[in-house]
């Protein structure tokens, strides 16, 4: 179930994965179809602009055994997560097994192209030769828990198109900022 605060106060979402009342988590994240992805994700909040490392998970194929497989591959040697810096409006992502920071992007709210309501951006058309192409939208869907959503523009996506998702966890008092 999935419940929307009133009008005047921050959305937030409150969901039971597969029926079971637990807190979302990351990896429960893995195991929810794309449609409830898509419901937690639309139920989420930017009211907050994340700060500091967030660690991320790679969500591909979710709600399958496969999803899990491709997780535990990528964030080993490719993609660790994201160090959100608020005073200069941007983040670099940890990338390698070192959590080398690398491949900055630009931080703000916008309309999300998902489904027109606000969410946080993470824009790497003016910051990244190596990731010029894509553009990442969050929304923090359970207090230090943000899912991600990636797309990919221009023609070879026939424009711009959903690519992937990934999920960020912030630490105890990690993850807010006023923004």
């Amino acid at each position: 179930m999935i419940t929307i605060g009133a009008m005047a106060a921050p959305r937030t979402a409150e969901v039971e994965p597969l029926g079971h009342p637990e807190p979302l988590t990351a990896e429960g994240l893995l195991d929810l179809p794309q449609q409830r992805l898509d419901e937690v994700f639309r139920a989420g909040t930017s009211a907050t602009i994340p700060v500091g490392r967030g660690s991320g998970s790679v969500i591909i194929k979710p709600g399958r055994q496969l999803a899990r497989v491709l997780n535990t591959v990528l964030t080993a040697i490719f993609w660790r997560g994201k160090r959100f810096t608020p005073a200069t409006q941007d983040l670099k992502n940890l990338v390698s097994p070192f959590a080398v920071p690398a491949i900055r992007a630009k931080v703000y709210k916008q309309a999300s192209w998902y489904d027109g309501a606000e969410c946080v951006v993470l824009d790497y058309s003016k910051t990244s030769f190596v990731a010029g192409w894509i553009r990442d939208e969050i929304r923090e869907v359970s207090p230090g828990l943000y899912l991600g959503l990636v797309y990919g523009v221009g023609r070879l996506f026939g424009g711009r198109r959903r690519i992937a998702g990934f999920a960020l966890t912030f630490g105890p008092g990690g993850g807010r900022s006023e923004g």
